[in-house]
C-alpha cells in the first residue's frame, strides 16, 4: 500500500508551488521494482541516509523472486524431494516415498507458507529501513520525473528524483500463436495456479528454468519430454556436468529432444482426454497432458515510457548499462534481470548494492567474475570460476581433480550415489582457477571455493587443510589429492 506519509508530502509540495526541505527532487533515489535488484539497492540508499521509495506494480511487494519464480520454484523442489522421498531412495529402494499420491495441492503447501513469510521479511526490512513502499504501476515522464498511477484509487501523481533505478525485472514470453490458458499450456509464471498434477508433460525450452521445472517433475513420476532447438544444454556450465545431469535425467525417464524446433502447440483431445499437440520442425509429434512453454523472458520495461527519459530497451526488454550499471543517462541506473545475463537473484542483488554506491558516489568493490551461478535442478549444479572449455579456448595449461559423493561417507550417510566436484588448477602455478559441483548441497558447497578463488589460492589449500568428518566439504579435499596425483 503506498505510504500516505510520503503522498502528503508530495500533495504538500505541489499546493505550495516548493519542493521539499534540503533537496530539489521528492527523493534522493527512486526504486522501480521491488525484487531482490531493487531491495538492495533501495536499502543500501537508505544506509547511506537517502531518502528513499521503492515503485512497485503488483500487490505485493518481492517481484517475481518471490511471488512466482525463484523462491516458489525452489521451495516447491524441496517439497517434491522431501514427498517423493527421493534423497532415500537409494537407501530404502526406489519405491520409496512419503506420500504414495502427491498432489499439486500438497506442493503448494509449502510455497505458500514460504511465499507469506518472505514478503513479511521483505516488508520489515524495507520499512525499518524508512524506505517508502508506493504500490503503483511507474512510467517516465522526463529524465528525472515519474508519474505514479496508484491502485488504491489515490489517482496518479508526478514524483521526481535525484537517481533513478529500473529494477523491474523480466516476464514471460510467448509467440502470438502459442494458445496459453494457464493450465494445459502454460509459463512459469502459472505453476503455482495449477490446479492438478499431470501424468505427463513437454516443456519447451531447455533453459535454467526448464530445466529445473523438467527435473522436478520427473522426480514425482510425470513423463517428461524436453525440447530445445540448441544441441547443448546450458553452454555456460562445464560440459562434463551437463553431461552428468543428462544422464540423471535419462535414468528419470526423460525424453530429450534437442536440436528440434517447435513449429505449433495445439490443444487436442485423445481417446477422450484433453492433451496437447507439438509439433516439431523435424515432423516429429509429442501428444502430452499439459506443455510448459518456457521459451526466456523479456524485461518488464513496454510500460515505463523509457523514450520520456532518453533511453531505449532492445528487441528483449533489456537495457544496456555500463561497468557501474549506469544507463547512457548518467543518473538513472539498471539492475537486475533486466539488464540479462546471468538473470539470477544472487547477481541482481549485488548489482543493485554496488548500483546505489555509485549513484552517490560511495566506493565499493565486486568481482563479477566470481560471481557463483546456482542451478535448482535435480540434482543441483553449482559452478564458479572458469570451466574447462574456457581454459582450453584460452591456452591455460590446467589440470582436473574430481571427487564423488559415492567415495565420501557424507554422500553415503545422506544416499546421494551420483554427486561429483570438479576442480580446475594451473599446473605451473598450482592456482585455483574453478569449481564445478553436481549433487546434493551444491549451491552451498561451492562457496568455499569461491573464497579460495577470491584469496587466489592454491590447489594445495585443500591439500593442506583439514575439513570435518564427515561433510561433503571433504570432496575438496579428495579432489585437490587426486589432481595432484594426476602432476606427480
Amino acid at each position: 500500500m503506498s505510504d500516505p506519509a510520503v503522498l502528503k508530502l508530495i500533495d504538500q509540495a505541489v499546493a505550495e508551488g516548493t519542493q521539499p526541505a534540503a533537496s530539489t527532487y521528492d527523493f534522493d533515489m527512486l526504486v522501480l521494482g521491488s525484487g531482490p535488484a531493487g531491495q538492495r539497492a533501495a536499502i543500501q540508499a537508505a544506509k547511506l541516509g537517502k531518502r528513499t521509495a521503492v515503485v512497485e506494480r503488483r500487490a505485493v511487494i518481492g517481484g517475481v523472486c518471490i511471488n512466482t519464480g525463484t523462491i516458489p520454484s525452489k521451495t516447491l523442489r524441496e517439497a517434491v524431494l522431501h514427498l517423493s522421498g527421493h534423497r532415500e531412495k537409494n537407501i530404502y529402494g526406489a519405491a520409496y516415498t512419503v506420500k504414495s499420491r502427491i498432489s499439486m495441492q500438497d506442493l503448494l503447501y509449502r510455497a505458500d507458507y514460504v511465499i507469506r513469510n518472505e514478503i513479511d521479511v521483505t516488508s520489515h526490512q524495507l520499512q525499518r529501513n524508512g524506505i517508502a513502499v508506493l504500490a503503483a504501476r511507474a512510467s517516465f515522464a522526463g529524465e528525472r520525473t515519474v508519474e505514479l498511477h496508484f491502485f488504491d484509487g489515490s489517482g496518479t501523481r508526478k514524483v521526481t528524483a535525484e537517481n533513478i533505478v529500473i529494477a523491474v525485472g523480466t516476464e514471460t514470453t510467448a509467440a502470438p500463436n502459442i494458445p496459453l490458458d494457464g493450465q494445459r499450456i502454460f509459463t512459469s509464471d502459472d505453476v503455482l495456479h495449477l490446479t492438478d498434477l499431470p501424468k505427463s508433460i513437454a516443456v519447451v525450452g531447455a533453459g535454467v528454468i526448464g530445466l529445473e521445472y523438467a527435473t522436478m517433475f520427473a522426480t514425482l513420476g510425470v513423463r517428461v519430454t524436453l525440447i530445445d532447438k540448441r544441441e547443448r544444454l546450458l553452454p555456460f556450465v562445464d560440459h562434463e556436468i551437463i553431461d552428468n545431469l543428462v544422464y540423471q535425467m535419462r535414468q528419470q525417464r526423460v525424453t530429450l529432444r534437442l536440436g528440434e524446433e517447435v513449429s505449433a502447440i495445439e490443444p487436442c483431445d485423445a481417446e477422450g482426454d484433453a492433451r496437447v499437440r507439438i509439433t516439431l520442425a523435424s515432423g516429429k509429434q509429442v501428444i502430452t497432458e499439459k506443455a510448459l512453454y518456457s521459451i526466456g523472458r523479456a524485461g518488464a520495461t513496454a510500460d515505463l515510457n523509457l523514450a520520456a527519459a532518453g533511453l531505449e530497451a532492445n528487441g528483449r526488454g533489456q537495457i544496456s548499462v555500463d561497468a557501474d550499471y549506469r544507463t547512457t543517462q548518467p543518473h538513472i541506473f539498471a539492475v537486475g534481470d533486466v539488464i540479462g545475463f546471468p538473470s539470477l537473484a544472487s547477481t541482481s542483488m549485488e548489482q543493485g548494492r554496488i548500483a546505489a554506491c555509485n549513484a552517490f558516489g560511495k566506493e565499493a568493490h565486486s568481482v563479477a567474475e566470481l560471481f557463483p551461478y546456482g542451478i535448482y535442478t535435480i540434482p543441483e549444479i553449482s559452478v564458479v570460476g572458469r570451466n574447462e572449455e574456457e581454459l582450453t579456448r584460452d591456452g591455460v595449461p590446467y589440470e582436473v581433480g574430481k571427487a564423488y559423493y559415492r567415495e565420501i561417507a557424507r554422500g553415503q550417510i545422506i544416499g546421494d550415489q551420483t554427486g561429483m566436484l570438479k576442480m580446475m588448477f594451473n599446473r605451473e602455478t598450482r592456482r585455483l582457477l574453478g569449481v564445478a559441483i553436481l549433487g546434493e548441497g551444491a549451491s552451498d558447497l561451492i562457496h568455499i571455493g569461491q573464497a579460495v578463488l577470491a584469496h587466489e589460492g592454491s590447489v594445495d589449500y585443500f591439500v593442506d587443510t583439514v575439513f570435518n568428518y564427515p561433510t561433503l566439504a571433504e570432496c575438496y579435499k579428495t579432489a585437490a589429492f587426486d589432481g595432484v596425483n594426476r602432476l606427480e
